[in-house]
């Protein structure tokens, strides 16, 4: 599986799981890039085959409902969905 990565000044080992066609998902991007992190990105529905069902697995483990976006932040915590109050207390601490 390919990760895309946005650099940032504040290095943390986050992964963003979301889809292209997904507005919470362009938003979460857009908070990400304005909080200046580092991080990781994959488009899950323009993935195929294995690579597909790795990264749904992997959301999966993280995520049970599977939806978008999931956001995977040091392997130890998770944000599902657009929680702009939560992805800054998080991430900007």
């Amino acid at each position: 599986m390919e990760l895309k990565h946005v650099a940032g000044k504040k290095k943390r080992r986050i992964v963003l799981y979301a889809l292209s066609t997904c507005a919470w998902c362009k938003k979460t991007r857009s908070l990400l890039e304005s909080i200046g992190v580092d991080y990781y990105f994959t488009y899950v529905d323009l993935l195929e085959g294995k690579d597909r069902d790795d990264v749904e697995e992997i959301v999966a483990r993280w995520n049970p409902n599977g939806s978008f976006p999931t956001i995977v932040i040091d392997d130890e915590e998770v944000i599902v969905g657009f929680d702009e109050d939560k992805i800054k207390k998080v991430l900007e601490s």
